[in-house]
C-alpha cells in the first residue's frame, strides 16, 4: 500500500470512523480496584500521596464496595492494615484479622463483585518483610506454611480469589495444597508471578504501612533488568496451579506482559501501580498534562500490550469516563 493511493488519515477524519475502527476498547469490567482496610468505624484517612484514595473501615469500605459495583467494576482487591503487628504477621491469618472480617461482610453486604484478598505479610510484619525474618534474612520455606494459613483464613472467609504477592519460591504450590485439602479446591489463585522490585510501590508502601524497617525486597521480587527470567516465573506459577498470573508494575513492564500472554494461554492481570497513578495526579494537579487523557491512553496501552485484567487505583475514574462516553 502506497501513497496517494492508500491514505490512513481517511479513517481519522472524524470521531464515529476512529471509533468504528478502534482495536482496542476499555471497560468497567477490566478493572479491578484496590482498597485499603484499617480498623475502626467510620474511618476514612486520606493516603496523601493517592488522591482520592483512603484507608477505610470497614463500614465505608463496604460502601466504597458498592460504588464500585455500581459503576460496572466486578473485583475489588483488598490489603489490610492490622491492629498490631509482629515478627510473624500473625494477624494475616488470624480468623478475626481485618481482611478477614472485610471480607465477611462484604460478601454479607454486596452482590455481584468479586473479592479478591492480597496474599502477603509484609503488612502484618513488625519488620514490614515479606517473609519470616531471622538474623536478617527472608526465609523462604519458613514463609510458605503461613502464606498457606493466610490464603487458607482468605478463603474460608468468603474471598472469590486470593492473590499471593510475596515472591516466595514455591508459594503457589502450597497455598493450592492446603486449599484443596479443605474443599476449597474451585477457589481461583492470581498469582504475581511477575513482580519486579521497583521503585513505583512508593505511594503503596505508604498506603499499606508496609515499609520494610531495613534493607530492601530485591533478594524476592525480580531484577527490573530482566525478562527471560519473567517467563520461567510464570511457568513455574502455572505449573504449580496459578489460575492467572499478574504482572507487577504495569506500564514500565508492558514488553513483560505482551510476552507473556503471547506465550501462555491463561488470563493475564496487570497492576498499574501506585507511583504510576501518583505521577499522573500530580503531573496533572501541575497543569503539566490532561489528566484524563493520560489516564485514559495509560489504561488502554496496558490493555493493548495483552492484559485482560487491569488493577488500577483509577478503576473509578475511568469507568465512570467510559460510561460517560466522553
Amino acid at each position: 500500500m502506497r501513497y496517494p493511493e492508500y491514505r490512513p488519515r481517511r479513517l481519522r477524519k472524524n470521531g464515529l470512523l476512529r471509533e468504528m475502527i478502534r482495536e482496542t476498547h476499555l471497560r468497567p469490567d477490566d478493572f479491578i480496584l484496590p482498597l485499603f482496610v484499617r480498623p475502626g468505624k467510620g474511618v476514612k484517612k486520606p493516603i496523601s500521596s493517592m488522591p482520592g484514595h483512603f484507608q477505610l473501615s470497614i463500614d465505608l469500605l463496604v460502601k466504597e464496595v458498592k460504588e464500585a459495583r455500581a459503576l460496572g467494576i466486578l473485583g475489588v482487591i483488598l490489603f489490610g492494615i492490622p491492629e498490631k503487628k509482629d515478627e510473624l504477621g500473625s494477624e494475616a491469618y488470624s480468623k478475626d484479622g481485618i481482611i478477614q472480617r472485610a471480607v465477611r461482610q462484604i460478601k454479607e453486604k454486596v452482590d455481584g463483585i468479586l473479592v479478591i484478598t492480597d496474599v502477603c505479610l509484609c503488612e502484618y510484619t513488625s519488620h514490614g518483610h515479606c517473609g519470616v525474618v531471622r538474623d536478617g534474612r527472608i526465609l523462604n520455606d519458613e514463609t510458605l506454611e503461613l502464606l498457606s494459613r493466610q490464603a487458607l483464613s482468605h478463603a474460608e472467609a468468603g474471598a472469590d480469589i486470593v492473590g499471593p504477592s510475596d515472591m516466595m519460591d514455591g508459594r503457589v504450590g502450597a497455598i493450592r495444597k492446603i486449599l484443596d485439602e479443605n474443599q476449597f479446591e474451585e477457589t481461583p489463585i492470581l498469582s504475581y508471578a511477575a513482580k519486579y522490585a521497583s521503585g513505583f510501590y512508593g505511594p503503596f508502601r505508604v498506603a499499606a504501612e508496609s515499609k520494610p524497617l531495613f534493607g530492601d525486597r530485591k533478594s524476592y521480587q525480580m531484577d527490573p533488568a530482566n525478562g527471560d527470567e519473567a517467563l520461567r516465573e510464570v511457568q513455574l506459577d502455572i505449573e504449580e496451579g496459578a489460575d492467572m498470573v499478574m504482572v507487577k508494575p504495569a506500564l514500565p513492564y508492558l514488553d513483560i506482559i505482551f510476552r507473556v500472554k503471547q506465550t501462555f494461554n491463561i488470563p493475564v492481570a496487570a497492576y498499574n501501580v501506585s507511583g504510576e497513578f501518583a505521577m499522573v495526579k500530580a503531573a496533572s494537579k501541575l497543569g503539566w498534562v490532561d489528566g484524563d487523557q493520560v489516564m485514559m491512553e495509560s489504561l488502554i496501552a496496558i490493555k493493548r500490550a495483552g492484559a485482560d485484567l487491569i488493577l488500577t487505583y483509577f478503576a473509578k475514574e475511568a469507568a465512570q469516563k467510559i460510561e460517560s462516553g466522553k
